[in-house]
This record gives C-alpha cells, sequence and structure tokens, in this order.
C-alpha cells in the first residue's frame, strides 16, 4: 500500500468560510511552535480559504513587518530546509501584528478598525475568531473586552468564535464562574474550548476504530473487558513553569481535561451521529457515571506522588523541589494514579485506571483494554502453565497507532503457547504527519465543528469528578514527598493501587 501523507482528509467535506484569525498572546511559545506552524501546514495541503488573515496581539511593541520576520526566523529555526518556501511566502504576507494590552479598552478600538480594513481588504465577511493563548485569569476580562467592542456580535451572516485554552477554571466553583462570564457575552456555539489532546489522529480514530469495525464493538464492554488502563507519562520537569505548576499540580493539569476526554471516548455509547452535540451527549453520559469518590475512596483509590532527583538515561536531574520557581518545601503533585468507576450498564464492575506524572521514565500515552482470561479447563493436560490475555493497546503518543496481543501456538510437537502482537503504525500506513495536532482543532473551529471541544456541562462534570480528590489532598498535605525519582514510572504506591486488585500496570517497552 503506498504511503499518503496527510493532516486532515484528501477531499475535505466543508471548506471553511472566508475569515479572520485573532491570536491574543502571539509573542507567546504557542503561537510560535504550534499555532503558526499548524496554519502552514494548512495552508500548505490547501485547507485555509484564499481570504484568510491573521492578527497577532501582545504587549511586545512590534510592527507588522518585524512580526512577519519573528514568525519566518521561527519556521525556518523548527522547518529548516523542508519550509515550502512559496506556500511560506505567500501565507506570511497574511499575518498583521497589534501591540496592546488584552485588558485595555484601547487596544480593542485599534483592533476594531485593524479588522475592518482587513476585512475589507480580503473580503472576509466579517467572520472572526479568537485564539486565547494567554495566561487564564485574562480569559475573562478579553471576552468582556471583546463584547463591549461588538466583536463578538454576530451580525447578519457572519460568525465570532472564541478558543480557549486549558486550564478552565481551577476547581468546579471557579469553572463555573468563567463559564457564567463567558455566557454574559457569547452563545454555548461560540465557544471553543481546546484540549490539544483530541488533535491527535488516534484519539479521533477511537470513534471509527470502536464503531466502524464489527469485530470489536460487540466485545467492547463488561463481559469480556476486566479493566481499562490510561497512562500519560512525560520525561519531562516542569521546563520553567514552575509558577504555573505550583498552583496547579498533575491532578489539575491532566485529569479534568486530557484524562477524562480519553476515558469518555473509550467508554461511550454509540452516538445517533458523528454532529457535535451527538458525540458530546454520550461523552457527558459517562462524566456523569462516573461514580463520585467519598473521603474514604479517595484515600483507598488514589496516589499522588513528586518527583525527587533521579536519572533520566544517563543524564541526571533535579528533583521538583529544585526546580525554578518552586519552593524548597513544596507539596504540589507532580504525579496521579487513581481508580475509577463507571456505572452504567455496559461498565459495571470493570475499574479504570489511570496514572499521568512528570519525569517518568518515558514519554508515552497510551490506553490499555485488558479483556477477561479465557477458561483454561483444556490446557490442563498440556505444557502450558497459563493462557495469554488478550489486550488492546491504543498508542497515543509518541508512535500513534493500536496493538492487539493474543496467544497462538509454538510451532513444536507438544502444546505451548506464546504471547504474538498485532501492529498498526500510521507512520507506516499513512506516512509520517508533519502535523502538530493543532491543525483539525483550528480547521474545526473554522467550519463550526465543535466536536473535538467540550461544553459546559462537560467542563463542569469533569471537575465534579475531580473536586473530592482535591477536597481530601487540601485537608491531608502529603507526608513523604518527595516519593519517587525522577526515571522511574512513579511512586511505589501506584503499585500496591493496581495490585490490591490482582492486577499489574502494562508493561511500557
Amino acid at each position: 500500500m503506498k504511503p499518503v501523507e496527510a493532516i486532515l482528509p484528501l477531499r475535505p467535506e466543508k471548506l471553511s468560510d472566508p475569515c479572520i484569525m485573532v491570536i491574543f498572546g502571539a509573542s507567546g511559545d504557542l503561537t510560535k511552535r504550534k499555532l503558526i506552524p499548524a496554519l502552514y501546514n494548512l495552508a500548505k495541503e490547501q485547507y485555509l480559504p484564499a481570504q484568510f488573515a491573521l492578527v497577532g496581539i501582545a504587549r511586545s511593541p512590534m510592527s507588522s513587518d518585524e512580526f512577519r520576520d519573528k514568525m519566518t526566523a521561527d519556521m525556518k529555526s523548527l522547518y529548516g530546509g523542508t519550509l515550502v518556501s512559496n506556500t511560506w511566502n505567500e501565507f506570511v504576507k497574511r499575518l498583521h501584528y497589534l501591540s496592546g494590552s488584552g485588558t485595555e479598552e484601547s487596544t480593542y478600538l485599534e483592533l476594531k478598525n485593524l479588522l475592518t480594513s482587513i476585512d475589507a481588504d480580503y473580503k472576509t465577511g466579517g467572520n472572526y475568531f479568537y485564539y486565547l493563548a494567554t495566561l487564564p485569569e485574562l480569559f475573562s476580562p478579553i471576552v468582556r473586552q471583546l463584547g463591549h467592542a461588538g466583536l463578538a456580535t454576530e451580525e447578519s451572516n457572519s460568525w465570532r468564535r472564541i478558543i480557549i485554552e486549558k486550564p478552565f477554571g481551577q476547581d468546579l466553583d471557579s469553572a463555573r464562574k468563567l463559564n457564567r462570564e463567558l455566557r454574559e457575552v457569547l452563545q454555548e456555539n461560540q465557544i471553543y474550548r481546546i484540549d490539544h489532546y483530541l488533535g491527535k489522529e488516534t484519539v479521533q480514530n477511537l470513534l471509527v476504530f470502536r464503531f466502524g469495525n464489527g469485530i470489536f464493538e460487540p466485545v467492547w464492554n463488561r463481559n469480556y473487558i476486566d479493566h481499562v488502563q490510561i497512562t500519560a507519562a512525560e520525561d519531562l520537569g516542569v521546563e520553567g513553569r514552575g509558577g504555573y505548576y505550583e498552583g496547579a499540580g498533575a491532578l489539575r493539569d491532566m485529569v479534568p481535561n486530557h484524562i477524562l476526554q480519553l476515558i469518555t471516548l473509550t467508554a461511550m455509547e454509540p452516538p445517533v451521529s458523528f454532529a457535535a452535540d451527538a458525540v458530546r451527549n454520550e461523552q457527558a453520559k459517562i462524566l456523569h457515571a462516573i461514580q463520585p469518590l467519598t473521603p474514604e475512596d479517595v484515600i483507598t483509590n488514589t496516589v499522588r506522588g513528586q518527583y525527587g532527583p533521579g536519572e533520566l538515561g544517563s543524564e541526571k536531574v533535579p528533583g521538583y523541589r529544585s526546580e525554578g520557581k518552586v519552593g524548597s518545601q513544596s507539596n504540589t503533585e507532580t504525579f496521579v494514579a487513581a481508580k475509577f468507576a463507571v456505572d452504567n450498564w455496559r461498565w459495571n464492575d470493570v475499574p479504570f485506571y489511570l496514572r499521568t506524572g512528570k519525569r517518568l521514565q518515558k514519554r508515552v500515552t497510551e490506553i490499555v483494554i485488558q479483556f477477561k482470561r479465557a477458561p483454561f479447563m483444556l490446557f490442563r493436560k498440556t505444557s502450558v502453565d497459563h493462557l495469554t490475555t488478550n489486550r488492546l493497546i491504543v498508542h497515543v503518543q509518541p508512535n500513534e497507532g493500536i496493538s492487539l496481543r493474543f496467544g497462538a501456538k509454538v510451532p513444536g510437537p507438544i502444546v505451548s503457547m506464546g504471547a504474538v502482537n498485532m501492529d498498526f503504525r500510521y507512520a507506516d500506513y499513512f506516512g509520517a504527519s508533519a502535523g502538530t495536532g493543532y491543525e483539525r482543532l483550528l480547521y474545526d473551529c473554522m467550519i463550526g465543528d465543535a466536536t473535538l471541544f467540550q461544553r459546559t456541562d462537560m467542563v463542569e462534570a469533569g471537575w465534579s469528578v475531580v473536586e473530592p480528590i482535591l477536597d481530601v489532598w487540601k485537608a491531608l498535605p502529603p507526608r513523604s514527598f518527595p516519593n519517587y525519582s525522577a526515571g522511574s514510572w512513579g511512586p511505589k504506591e501506584a503499585e500496591d493501587l493496581i495490585e490490591r486488585d490482582g492486577r499489574h500496570w502494562h508493561k511500557i517497552e
């Protein structure tokens, strides 16, 4: 089969309307490392409309020409010789810059004038979408200012949308407050709460894999599945983000968004269609079906950890408390493990185990579906002493693909069994993608498809799952931090959590 390199389907079902993208926080890392490369990739694959322009906004004093030069230098450092000059040269002409503060009214008066001018030049029809690549405390003020300036109002046939980065609140109360403040200015269908995990091809493929293949969905339930494991491990530390991480921690940073999104896509019922609300309705049902943890459950079924000094490969790395902007006695967790139960007909008595952390042995995100062991009776008078359990692994990152493990007879005159794997890798069948993971999400916002974005009720339901853990952990500070070495797979208590049930974490090679 000839490999095909594609960021999106080769023939999109819907082309985007003409539009202008506005990035608040345009001088930051997210813009240069993810957003501009994603837009360039879309332009290269001809998914951007001809009538497209971008306005970057940040405090840094800069002209539009200087912004273009900066983005060009950044792209050359990322892409090197693979940057297609014709595509980039055409794309970079569409970039504009406005120096200003997201909290000052004067910035929005200038922005309104600039958008009116670009609108006339590019014939974008008054269609704008705003990307808030800023500190979370600026989300609400920026939206309020957009409302005051009339830049969030949809008139005639024009649309206005806003993409908001995580974290969406720090707890349930702050998430509800932020939702209320956004809804004072915007309609729900204008709000796109982004989770970059959902831009990954394998995550999107979960829906196709489960519901487009007749051999898997019939066994995707409590009758055949023993348990589910989700691992989201990073080998990096906090990488200069100690100030943010001290206020967040691994639980807030990963579980209400990334981890719960993976759980919902794994556990949801078949939607009636791939329409945004049809899919998100089923995801919301799973979030509401996760059994609330009592304080006793939190103590028994959750684990927190913090990395100390250790080794990654041959490199010695410092502990969390030695990172920049981190307190010398910090009790912020950098690792979380937990056991959840989804209380519905499909998943009753099937535990969902999760673990996520910093400075672990390897960067990997995967979903493990562990099937129940077959009866052993048939093999009692053979040399087989145990049966291989069937295991399906969805590799989310870094090597996207799917693996299936099953037992097969070892060649020879006696009955002997060995474990074999069937592996599918996206790169082998469809070519290595040059994507950042943001291409699909930006494209979907431009065409008005909110399937991969969180809805108000989903955000609040996610925080409801996490809230009991936050409450107990706040009341009972950890006593043993740091409790795992950098370069390990986390604290021993995480192993105990799953081994108490007679199970083990999947060994990641």
